[in-house]
C-alpha cells in the first residue's frame, strides 16, 4: 500500500470559533512570545528537521520540513502553553508539514530528543527550569473518580461508533496489534490488509499467556468493542465484558450476537471498581493510561480481588521512561486536553513498584509492542486520511480531522522512538 501523505493545502486553516473555543488566540504577550522565538531556536539548534518560521527566518539541520503560516499566532500559543501549544497551533492551521513531508516523519525528531537518554528534554537544562511559566497543571474535572472516570472515557471512546468503524480493522480492535517477526520495519509497506490478522494474533497472545480454553471463567476490564470478549469465547470461556462507555457497550452487545457466543459472553456497563467474582483470568488490553496516577493502586487491587486461586491476570499497556513519567505526570499535556481526558501513562517500574507495594502481584513483561504500535498507528492514520469524506458526512469537521492526524502521527512517532513502548505483563501472585 502506497504511504499517504499529506495533502498540499491551498488555504491556511481556520477552525470554527464556536464549536472550538480552547482555539481562540491568546492574548499576544511580548515576553512570552520572545521566550517562545528563542525555545525555537534553542531545540532547532541541532535538530535534524527544520522550522520554517517566516520567508526570513527558518532553523534546523535540514530534514522533515515544516512551514508556519503564521508566525505571531504559533509564537503566542507556544508562550502560553507549553505543553498544548504546539498541538494547538496545528489545529488552528498556524502549521504544516511541507508539501511532501509526513507528518509522523516531522514529529520524530522531536520524539528522538525525549527518548534520548543523555538528553530527554527538548531545552537546555537553564531553559527548562522555566517551563513551569508556561506549563499547565491538570484541571481538577478531569478526577478519574466514577462519575468523573465515565465522562472522560465518554469524550472519547462515545464520539461515534460508526467514526472509529471507518478506520480500525473489522474487529474494531482499538490497540496495538502484534504482527510478528515477518513484518517490514518499513511503514511505508504498511498495508490495512494485514491488521485484521495482526490484531487476532495479539488477542490470541493474550489469550495464551493467560491459558483461556474451554470453561475459563474471563473478566475482560475495559472490553472496547468486544473483540477481546468474542475470541475467549470463541475457545470455550465465559466471559463478563466491562466497559463505562455507554455507547460502547451497545455496539458491543451487538457484535456478541452476531458472532454467536452471546449465550458466553456478558456486557456490563459497570466501573472496575464496582466488579464482584472470582475469575480464572483476568484481562485488561489499554486501558491503564485512562486510570489516573492516583488510581493505580486501586486498579491492580481490583485485579487481584477479582483473581481465583491459581489465576493469572493479562494487562497490554503504553508505557513510557520512568524518568518521563516523573518528569510529565502533573502537567497538562495536548493529548489530555484534546484526546485522553485524566489519562497518564505509566512506566513499567510504577507498574512494578505499585503491584508490589499495594498487592500481592508480581508484574513480569512477557512481550514489547512499541514497533507494533507504530506499524498500527500509520495504518489506522492511512485509513483515516482515506477514509475522511465518510467521516465528515457523520458531522465531524476539518479541525477534527487535523486533531486526529496529529494524534496518530504525534503517537506513531513516539512508538517510532522508543519514547512509548506498549508492553503485555503477566500478573500472577507471589
Amino acid at each position: 500500500m502506497t504511504e499517504l501523505m499529506p495533502r498540499v493545502r491551498h488555504a491556511v486553516h481556520e477552525p470554527a470559533p464556536d464549536a472550538w473555543p480552547t482555539l481562540a488566540r491568546p492574548r499576544s504577550n511580548p515576553v512570552r512570545r520572545y521566550g517562545a522565538a528563542t525555545a525555537i531556536k534553542l531545540v532547532a539548534k541541532d535538530l535534524p528537521a527544520t522550522i520554517h518560521l517566516d520567508s526570513n527566518r527558518s532553523y534546523g539541520l535540514g530534514g522533515p520540513a515544516m512551514r508556519v503560516h503564521r508566525t505571531s499566532a504559533f509564537l503566542d500559543r507556544l508562550g502560553h502553553d507549553a505543553g498544548s501549544g504546539f498541538g494547538e497551533a496545528y489545529l488552528a492551521g498556524d502549521w504544516d508539514p511541507e508539501p511532501g513531508t509526513d507528518l509522523a516523519d516531522l514529529l520524530v525528531p522531536f520524539a528522538e530528543r525525549f527518548s534520548n537518554e543523555e538528553t530527554r528534554h527538548l531545552l537546555p537544562k537553564w531553559a527548562q527550569s522555566l517551563r513551569w511559566l508556561v506549563t499547565k497543571s491538570q484541571p481538577g474535572e478531569q478526577e478519574n473518580d466514577r462519575a468523573g472516570a465515565r465522562e472522560n472515557i465518554s469524550r472519547h471512546y462515545d464520539l461515534s461508533n460508526a467514526m472509529f468503524a471507518e478506520f480500525l480493522d473489522p474487529t474494531l480492535t482499538y490497540s496495538a496489534a502484534y504482527f510478528g517477526d515477518t513484518a517490514s520495519a518499513d511503514l511505508s509497506t504498511a498495508s490495512y490488509d494485514e491488521l485484521t490478522g495482526a490484531q487476532l494474533r495479539k488477542l490470541d497472545a493474550i489469550l495464551d499467556a493467560a491459558g483461556v480454553r474451554s470453561g475459563s471463567r474471563v473478566l475482560d476490564v475495559g472490553c472496547g468493542w468486544a473483540s477481546l470478549a468474542i475470541r475467549a469465547a470463541q475457545r470455550g470461556a465465559w466471559v463478563t465484558a466491562i466497559t463505562i462507555a455507554s455507547q460502547q457497550a451497545l455496539l458491543a452487545q451487538r457484535r456478541i450476537a452476531e458472532a454467536g457466543v452471546g449465550d458466553r459472553v456478558q456486557v456490563a456497563l459497570r466501573d472496575y471498581r464496582d466488579q464482584i467474582g472470582e475469575f480464572d483470568a483476568v484481562l485488561s488490553v489499554e486501558m491503564i493510561e485512562a486510570v489516573g496516577e492516583k488510581y493505580w493502586p486501586v486498579y491492580f487491587d481490583a485485579i487481584e480481588r477479582r483473581l481465583a486461586p491459581g489465576g493469572v491476570g493479562v494487562v497490554q499497556a503504553i508505557v513510557m521512561p520512568h524518568e518521563r513519567m516523573l518528569a510529565t505526570r502533573n502537567t497538562f499535556t495536548w493529548v489530555q486536553k484534546y484526546i485522553f481526558p485524566g489519562g497518564l501513562i505509566p512506566s513499567v517500574k510504577v507498574i512494578e513498584d505499585v503491584t508490589a507495594q499495594h498487592t500481592g502481584l508480581r508484574a513480569e513483561v512477557i512481550r514489547h509492542l512499541g514497533a507494533d504500535y507504530a506499524r498500527t498507528l500509520r495504518i489506522w492514520r492511512n485509513r483515516f486520511i482515506e477514509h475522511w469524506p465518510a467521516i465528515a458526512e457523520l458531522g465531524f469537521d476539518d479541525t477534527f480531522r487535523r486533531m486526529w492526524e496529529f494524534y496518530l502521527a504525534y503517537s506513531e512517532a513516539g512508538f517510532r522512538t522508543g519514547y512509548l513502548d506498549d508492553v503485555q505483563l503477566l500478573l500472577t501472585r507471589r
